[in-house]
């Protein structure tokens, strides 16, 4: 009795095909094989039975193929998988997202989705989960466990803890904890850091960090807790310092200045450890679609002097390494089959994408539209649970003055916040904005706890000629409104309170651009590229507000500046908040009238 070969399990296929018993269903002929292992470059025809490889072989060797594609010299590299990402910085949803960075070479993901749990709690974990389903991108998910990521300085939607944890961590879909905000938690043995420490253990799955600042004893006690990975790299030597510390190094694009001193003090090393990944972190939507994800960090470190076959290798196997993914990350004989073609090593752009065995991609564009897929879980919607503003909720009023004078502790800087005092002038009640400063205002939208407005003033961004507003503040979420103009503020406030979230620039007291993100007011209903033209015209516009330069780094100031995980001043839906002391300060120094 004869047995079709096709009915055979694919692995037992795979050994018959390599054997040359019965015919690959592909085979990729005379491709220039990166060689993850050994570092070689070698001329090889590679034999696919369905979704996974079958052989590597020479090119002499002769097999027969349902299909055979010749690849005439060109190079192969296994697919590219981004070690830490969050997708919601893309503003997009999962189908929309990997149809762009599929065709960028881009075959899996590990997405920390805790932005939507900050918001919507587990339901948002698994919501990511459900909407991740049956696409060409690989998404592996990680638990988060920074919700919020500051317990006690901020509320977000949700507040997870061991019980939340272990939930999550039972989900085949869950790789491991996601990074560890609470630094200062996970140090001093909080009983919330110690429930999700504990949790993660038990698992035996990944625990990611987040060690922004930490060096010496406090790096050491944050390994020792069983954190195992990095992408907070604030200069070369914190990324030396942590690499021999034994973190896995994760290389993030969000932070592109960084790099070049980063590769000379890799470069200065006697090898490239295996300890060493990428990954993306944060791109928004239009340098998602206008730069990449993955392929320009890949592109950008080989301009900065690595290697490419280096950077590859970190963007791949080393990556399938920390995963603990042995199906992924290598072009060997019983992996997936997913990798790309490309013809140059001076410059990466995939010509031909390949997930699961199949060409998915050419050129950069995807042969096929992604696609949500079927599901009970409906995107999450109306999640701004705040009514309508006055103008007058945005007037810095100082209790018990009513003319005079007050001294005021205030956020000085943006991404890097420091302490400053200044004495401002109180009339009828209100404190009067000194030159050069603007305000922050931020109250809580989840519907969780009173929904008090906290204001601080803001120096070091300028006198704000408008207003800036945004539902997407890490990690919380609360709504976040910056400018001088109360008219201004509440204008672009309460466009996004009608609209269920997203960003705004109102000037004059009108609306002058905005973003709807209707879907947990960070997700937007828009096809990519109409998001990132809208993006795009928004980042341009806040030029007309906002002097700093270049204006990418002011939306990435917006977003990070309620993060009260990191060091300095920040404000929050509590109050204003220092990051090293763990404490609410209240920023009225003195106040006194004046006859």
């Amino acid at each position: 009795m004869t047995t079709d070969s096709s009915a055979l399990p694919l692995r037992r296929r795979a050994v018959q095909a390599a054997m040359g018993k019965t015919p690959f269903d592909k085979l990729l002929k005379n491709a220039n094989l990166l060689d993850m292992v050994t570092g070689e470059i070698r001329l090889v025809d590679i034999g696919l039975t369905g979704s996974m490889i079958a052989s590597v072989h020479p090119c002499s060797d002769a097999f027969e193929a349902v299909e055979t594609l010749d690849l005439a010299g060109a190079y192969l590299s296994p697919g590219l998988i981004d070690t830490h990402v969050h997708v919601e910085s893309s503003h997009l949803s999962a189908d929309r997202y990997a149809q762009i960075v599929v065709a960028q070479g881009t075959t899996t993901i590990y997405w920390d989705p805790h932005e939507l749990a900050n918001v919507l709690g587990v339901a948002g974990v698994r919501y990511a989960v459900e909407s991740s389903r049956g696409l060409s991108l690989r998404v592996i998910c990680a638990a988060p466990s920074s919700v919020p990521s500051t317990p006690g300085l901020e509320t977000s939607g949700a507040d997870f803890r061991g019980a939340e944890m272990q939930t999550m961590l039972d989900w085949p879909e869950v790789a491991g904890v996601a990074e560890m905000m609470d630094m200062h938690g996970v140090i001093n043995g909080s009983e919330r850091m110690l429930e999700i420490l504990e949790a993660g253990l038990q698992s035996g799955k990944l625990i990611e960090g987040h060690a922004r600042g930490l060096k010496g004893k406090t790096l050491q006690a944050y390994l020792a807790a069983g954190v195992g990975s990095d992408h907070e790299l604030t200069s070369a030597e914190d990324a030396l310092e942590k690499l021999r510390a034994g973190l896995n190094l994760q290389i993030r694009g969000s932070h592109p200045y960084l790099l070049p001193d980063i590769v000379a003090a890799l470069n200065a090393l006697p090898h490239l450890s295996s300890q060493i990944t990428l990954c993306t972190d944060d791109v928004p939507p239009d340098f998602l679609m206008e730069r990449g994800g993955m392929i320009a960090l890949v592109n950008t470190l080989i301009d900065c002097g690595l290697r490419a076959e280096d950077v590859l290798r970190m963007a791949s196997f080393n990556a399938a390494l920390r995963l603990k993914r042995d199906d992924l990350g290598l072009i060997a004989a019983g992996r997936t089959a997913d990798f790309f073609t490309f013809d140059s090593l001076q410059h990466i752009r995939p010509a031909r994408v390949f997930v699961n065995g199949e060409c998915v991609a050419k050129a950069g564009h995807m042969l096929r539209e992604e696609s949500a897929p079927p599901s009970a879980m409906q995107p999450p919607r109306a999640t701004v649970h705040l009514n309508a503003l006055q103008a007058t909720d945005f007037q810095l009023r100082i209790p018990g003055i009513k003319n005079g004078k007050a001294t005021l502790r205030h956020i000085k800087g943006a991404r890097f916040t420091q302490w400053n005092e200044t004495t401002v002038e109180v009339r009828d009640g209100i404190a009067q904005l000194p030159a050069g400063f603007s305000l922050i205002w931020v109250q809580h939208r989840h519907g969780k706890s009173p929904a008090k407005a906290q204001m601080a003033l803001l120096e070091g961004w300028g006198e704000l000629r408008g207003a800036i507003a945004t539902t997407y503040s890490h990690d919380s979420h609360n709504l976040v409104v910056l400018g001088r103009n109360p008219a201004d503020m509440v204008r672009a406030a309460n466009h996004l309170i009608a609209c269920g979230g997203g960003m705004a620039l109102a000037q004059n007291a009108e609306l002058l651009a905005s973003v709807e993100m209707p879907i947990a007011g960070m997700l937007s209903d828009l096809p990519a590229s109409e998001l990132a033209a809208q993006f795009k015209n928004l980042r341009e516009l806040s030029a007309q507000i906002a002097d700093w330069e270049p204006p990418y780094r002011v939306f990435k100031a917006i977003e990070g500046t309620c993060l009260a995980c990191n060091a300095g001043p920040h404000l929050t839906d509590l109050g204003l908040t220092d990051g090293g002391t763990r404490q609410i300060i209240n920023p009225l120094v003195a106040a006194w009238e004046i006859e």
